[in-house]
């Protein structure tokens, strides 16, 4: 049954409402099961009164004007019609209940140290008691008072000699802190060595607070392929943004930009790759950059791990077009090489047969991934990746997943229409993962009140104290 709303008072009523729909205290409050102490529980008469009135049917808006009234005459804070805390209120309003009837508030109480919970006291009775491990607030029932109050039991153990202090503090009201969901919806798309599974995206829920070591892990057992092999990096529809290291946190990684996770091809004998010569028309120099035979590694060999993108357009109008590809090549190999084994990843977009042109080049390559702005590989030098740019780039790569060197392959606009067409991104499938996780991130996060009490009452590591 709704109360009258007498100036501010709705605060009031809040906490008169839930105390009368709080069963054990209704009880005993409306079948005037307590003994107050003398003539001076006005309060608590009045609120029994008024709780009996709405449990009966018999509320006038008199019952409610009386017990403002009553409560104005012993709070200076609450007289008036302003408008107040209810938290502040109900505090208040039990702790004049205790006075009312003849118990010590907690704030007269004092800490107790080293006292055994369930000791009986006040005439051999056991007030305080434990329920589910928890110190949840109880109702104490007696013939003489109610008494709305609890007790925590607060335990310190010394890590170094543990030794364990015990104290236990009276309460009235815990604010109980609610557990907030832990978790959010990530997608990663998987490029995998397999012909079957080439692409496919997956759904993660990425704990808010981890690390990309832990989406490593993650994402390691989705493609079933070993941690150490995994690269993760955001590509954007305008190419390669940035490659995700093990000691970065989550955060809003993959928000800015969709999240790949690349697997490297498997280790080859080493070799040239399968010559690819180009069109005669096809062949166009692109404006000149720096030359690096000059600084060449000394010694430069072995294979490197290499990620590309092709783009094709300039400015704004600059955009990705078919799938990032990840290749192993040798440090020595020459531009022509390596244009080459790029064609043979692309073979099956082109739409007709490159024909050979000894020299020449179709694209421009740049480094990405912010290691060297606009530094592009020289089509002139003997051995493009033995650039020194090249090794900052492999020094720069994040540790977590195997070192590589993020390209980009600049196609101008008219050549990549002639040999591909007006191909686009590359097509991926979706697992049924990605579904169900952005369903279950969609649905508003609950929670129950024994998890709140699990969260309040959580074991917690005091630092040190500074000596």
């Amino acid at each position: 049954q709704g109360l009258r709303n007498h100036g501010n008072t709705c605060f009031m009523n809040a906490v008169v409402q839930c105390l009368s729909n709080t069963a054990p205290l209704a009880e005993v409050l409306a079948l005037g099961r307590y003994r107050a102490r003398g003539g001076r529980a006005e309060v608590t008469h009045r609120l029994a009164a008024l709780v009996r009135a709405l449990w009966t049917r018999d509320y006038t808006p008199q019952l409610s004007a009386e017990f403002k009234n009553i409560v104005s005459k012993h709070s200076a804070q609450f007289r008036g019609n302003a408008q107040h805390d209810a938290l502040e209120f109900l505090l208040w309003l039990l702790d004049r209940m205790h006075e009312d009837l003849g118990a010590a508030s907690p704030a007269q109480q004092t800490r107790h140290p080293e006292e055994e919970v369930g000791v009986p006291c006040r005439g051999g009775r056991t007030p305080w008691l434990r329920l589910g491990g928890c110190p949840h607030q109880v109702w104490h029932r007696g013939s003489r008072d109610v008494l709305a109050e609890g007790r925590l039991e607060s335990s310190l153990t010394c890590p170094h000699c543990l030794k364990q202090s015990n104290t236990f503090d009276p309460f009235l009201c815990i604010s109980l802190p609610i557990p907030l969901r832990q978790t959010r919806a990530l997608n990663v798309t998987l490029v995998l060595q397999c012909e079957r599974r080439r692409f496919v995206r997956v759904g993660l829920a990425v704990p808010l607070l981890g690390t990309v070591a832990e989406l490593r892990e993650m994402v390691a057992r989705e493609g079933r392929i070993p941690p150490e092999q995994v690269i993760l990096a955001e590509v954007s529809p305008r190419g390669f943004l940035r490659s995700l290291g093990d000691a970065e946190e989550l955060g809003a990684a993959g928000e800015g930009a969709p999240l790949y996770a690349f697997q490297p091809p498997p280790a080859r004998r080493a070799g040239c790759p399968r010559s690819l010569p180009a069109s005669p028309g096809a062949a166009q120099r692109p404006p000149p950059a720096a030359r690096s035979s000059d600084c060449l590694h000394p010694g430069a060999g072995g294979r490197i791990l290499l990620l590309l993108c092709n783009t094709a357009g300039d400015g704004p109008r600059l955009a990705r077009f078919g799938p990032p590809l990840v290749l192993r090549e040798e440090r020595g190999i020459s531009w022509e090489q390596l244009q080459q084994s790029i064609l043979a990843q692309l073979r099956a977009l082109l739409r007709g047969e490159v024909r050979a042109q000894g020299a020449g080049a179709l694209f421009r390559i740049r480094l990405a991934g912010g290691s060297a702005p606009c530094a592009y590989l020289s089509p002139q030098d003997p051995r493009p990746l033995c650039h020194p740019a090249v090794d900052r780039a492999l020094q720069l790569s994040e540790v977590g997943g195997p070192p590589h060197v993020k390209l980009t392959v600049e196609w101008d606009v008219s050549t990549k229409e002639r040999l591909f067409g007006n191909i686009q991104e590359e097509v991926v499938q979706d697992a049924e993962s990605v579904r169900l996780q952005q369903q279950a991130h969609r649905q508003q996060h609950s929670c129950t009140l024994d998890e709140c009490f699990q969260l309040y009452t959580k074991e917690e590591q005091v630092p040190a104290a500074l000596p």
